[in-house]
């Protein structure tokens, strides 16, 4: 297969053989072990997707419980030497499997929380300018967070950087305001009634698993960093283990 043929091949990787699938499979990455607004939203979202689904769920810490060390065995020679692999490569391995990503996080001083960002911290090894999964490219993605107020963007922002990185171009935010408090048993009937609906109405658009979107920016991004790793690997020797997954996968050429 020639070159360009491996780089077409990486955005499609599944060519129609998405169109009509039924089953879907979902992977959910929850940022709280608490049961509380977070926990009560992400449900009303499964809620219309279940039937017919094959959902696997991670909750943080309890999934995670270890934070990034910053030891760099992933970058500098496998993932699969990460001090925290048995917990991390299970929920890579569900995402890779997965049609739809769901994360669900509350809003901690304007971020996502700090068990959520060790996961996307675990995951850089698979950003673009590393050692992407071209599997990531067919995905497509929901980030749900909520808020006491209306600020929730820098949360969503935290999930959606990563995920851009990892080549994910169909990814929907929805920001809730709780705004009347952060118990979800003492928000008004009505209050509760307005976020299951706005939830919902946003779950409906996946029950039918369309292929995912790919988007120009992650086509351009991915394109940047081909000649950012084919112009490294051409003055390697040994190449890096970056350059060598690149060049393994037919993407890049010595």
């Amino acid at each position: 297969m020639s070159l360009e043929k491996n780089w077409d091949a990486a955005f499609f990787p599944y060519g129609d053989e998405m169109e009509g699938k039924e089953n879907m499979k979902i992977t959910v990455i929850t940022g709280t072990e608490v049961k509380g607004c977070t926990y009560h939203i992400k449900e009303a979202f499964l809620d219309v997707l279940r039937e017919g689904s094959e959902i696997t769920e991670y909750v943080l810490p309890r999934d995670l419980p270890h934070f990034c060390t910053g030891c760099k065995a992933c970058f500098l020679k496998s993932e699969d030497l990460c001090p925290h692999a048995a917990f991390v490569q299970p929920i890579w391995n569900s995402m890779l499997e997965s049609d739809l990503l769901l994360f669900a996080s509350p809003v901690y001083a304007m971020r996502t929380t700090a068990q959520l960002k060790s996961l996307l911290d675990h995951l850089c090894v698979h950003w673009m300018v590393h050692r992407p999964d071209d599997r990531m490219f067919a995905k497509k993605a929901v980030i749900l967070t909520q808020a006491i107020g209306w600020i929730t963007g820098g949360a969503q922002k935290d999930i959606a950087t990563s995920l851009k990185w990892l080549g994910v171009s169909d990814v929907k935010k929805l920001g809730i305001g709780l705004l009347e408090g952060v118990v979800w048993g003492q928000l008004s009937d009505k209050r509760r009634e307005t976020i299951v609906r706005k939830v919902q109405k946003l779950a409906v658009r996946y029950k039918e698993n369309y292929p995912a979107r790919q988007g120009l920016k992650t086509k351009t991004l991915f394109a940047i960093t081909r000649m950012m790793h084919q112009g490294m690997a051409k003055k390697e020797n040994p190449l890096s283990a970056d350059n060598q997954y690149w060049l393994d996968k037919g993407w890049i050429k010595l």
